[in-house]
């Protein structure tokens, strides 16, 4: 991976430092204003009367604070993470085992091995032989936006039969390498100043972070939370989604989310250039010039390959023996993508590049420098949605979301559904969102007289949404973590993008599943 290095060449979130030159005036003041109003807002919450049981008013003042912190940079993000969490301890939301917890869960190791894994990418250059093998491609050397399409459809098709997370994190060292390589092509105009690529990395950065949690919808395998939420809708409302069912309703949703998607990315972070001139020409020369595989890439290879391999491996025992049976869920259990992740990264210690010199693939030096940043922020995030969850907080708010509109029509009521399941996954888990939301609507719709299946269906697919954040989901830590992402343009784009994608799954499961039936 990457070292985190703003592509403006100015504000590390990550780090807290200015990594290249002054930060603007605009940024200096934001930071003091959110430095300011973050302890504003913990103690209003934390002393208003709000009707809730006081472990769930402390975590709502604690979460005020930190997401503040977030919003505004005013202290390095994983700080204000940690900062959170050493408040919940101290101020008894939980134990201190209970609000750790969230750093012992294989997601975690599952960051800690593909970081390990992109590092030997990038320490070898490998990642940089992935990406002018990319650029290659017809339609897509020297188009930024055929960059930008082709790493949507890679990172969506990818993600349909391995995690979202494990998508990213192997995308992401060839993205960084693309971005690096436009940039020396766009460095210098014809009068020499600058151009730069912020905006380029911006845009792929979220393009392959986003398509992977848009991608995860296409199968029942191709994230958590859709397993889950089809349990709820069997078990719940008798809702049967086979296999071949769930795809007809959702390939066409993904296939129209993943154009709008491109869109709204393209308005919001239009690239510096649309083509960029030379740029085959550049990439045939490199590509020449790196000569055969080095001992170094070909070991790395040999790790990536593995790793895909066997992050590949469920969802094919799932397509030929089936969800149910034995053996599905016997590989599931033993290959956990965290554990293939660490399988990967702990050959990169084993496979020699010299004998005699006990020279290996990856060394304690080279491995210590992936991004901890990232990684106590994803961590800290699994602890803050465990904790909404346990202390009941996040029920409240999603009861309250879906109760918002009791006496809606089933379109309304799908649409709330949506959104609800979007704007608690904002602040929890995916899977947390899904099983705080789903069963609350497959109520209400009960209660309404309405058939759950379209609104729970849908908050479902709402459940994998939730864009705003870097703790949103592990593909917009990961990203994050890149240093091309600014938070600010995270929230701006993930904003825009959940609200036309609640609108898009809501009209696509609706139209769907009145041609398909989820009966």
């Amino acid at each position: 991976m990457a070292t985190s290095t703003r592509a403006d060449g100015a504000y590390n979130p990550l780090i807290g430092e200015s990594v290249s030159g002054p930060t603007s005036t605009f940024d200096d003041r934001r930071r003091l204003a959110g430095f300011i109003i973050g302890p504003v807002a913990f103690a209003a919450v934390l002393l208003v009367p709000l009707g809730l049981r006081p472990d769930q008013q402390t975590l709502a003042a604690i979460m005020a604070l930190v997401v503040t912190y977030w919003v505004s940079e005013a202290i390095p993000v994983p700080a204000a993470a940690l900062v959170g969490l050493t408040l919940c301890a101290l101020l008894g939301v939980a134990p201190a085992t209970e609000v750790l917890a969230g750093f012992a869960t294989p997601t975690v190791f599952l960051f800690i091995g593909s970081f390990m894994l992109a590092r030997a990418m990038t320490e070898h250059g490998l990642d940089r032989r992935f990406a002018l093998r990319v650029l290659s491609l017809p339609r897509v050397a020297g188009s930024t936006w055929g960059t930008l399409v082709a790493f949507g459809a890679v990172a969506a098709l990818l993600s349909a039969f391995i995690s979202n997370t494990a998508a990213t994190a192997m995308l992401l060292p060839i993205g960084v390498g693309i971005v690096a390589i436009y940039g020396r092509l766009m460095g210098t105009d014809s009068a020499g100043s600058g151009t730069g690529t912020a905006r380029l990395g911006t845009a792929l950065m979220l393009m392959i972070a986003y398509s992977a949690s848009v991608g995860g919808l296409l199968t029942p395998i191709g994230s958590p939370p859709n397993l889950l939420g089809r349990g709820f809708l069997e078990d719940q409302a008798g809702v049967s989604l086979p296999f071949l069912r769930w795809m007809l309703i959702a390939a066409p949703i993904v296939a129209v989310t993943l154009l709008v998607l491109f869109a709204v990315l393209i308005a919001l972070n239009r690239p510096e250039a649309r083509a960029i001139p030379g740029a085959s020409e550049y990439c045939a020369a490199q590509r020449r010039a790196l000569g055969r595989l080095s001992t170094g890439e070909r070991n790395t290879l040999i790790c990536f390959l593995i790793a895909v391999g066997l992050w590949l491996l469920p969802g094919i025992v799932g397509l030929i023996a089936g969800e149910s049976s034995a053996a599905y869920a016997e590989v599931r259990a033993r290959l956990d993508e965290g554990i293939v992740a660490l399988v990967a990264a702990s050959l990169l210690f084993l496979l020699p590049l010299d004998r005699r010199a006990r020279s290996f693939t990856l060394d304690w030096r080279q491995a210590v420098r992936i991004d901890w940043g990232t990684i106590i922020l994803f961590g800290a995030g699994i602890a803050f949605g465990s904790l909404l969850s346990s202390t009941g907080l996040a029920a409240l708010i999603g009861a309250g979301l879906a109760g918002s509109l009791g006496s809606a029509g089933p379109l309304a009521l799908t649409f709330l559904a949506v959104l609800a399941a979007i704007l608690v996954s904002e602040t929890t888990s995916n899977t947390a969102s899904v099983g705080i939301v789903v069963p609350v609507v497959i109520s209400l719709a009960g209660a309404l007289g309405v058939d759950p299946a379209v609104p729970g269906l849908a908050a479902v697919f709402g459940a994998s949404f939730g864009f705003m954040l870097p703790v949103s989901t592990p593909p917009n830590a990961i990203v994050y973590g890149s240093g091309m992402v600014p938070i600010t343009r995270m929230i701006r784009s993930g904003i825009v993008f959940d609200l036309v994608g609640a609108g898009l799954i809501t009209i696509g499961v609706t139209v769907m599943a009145g041609i398909v039936g989820v009966r």
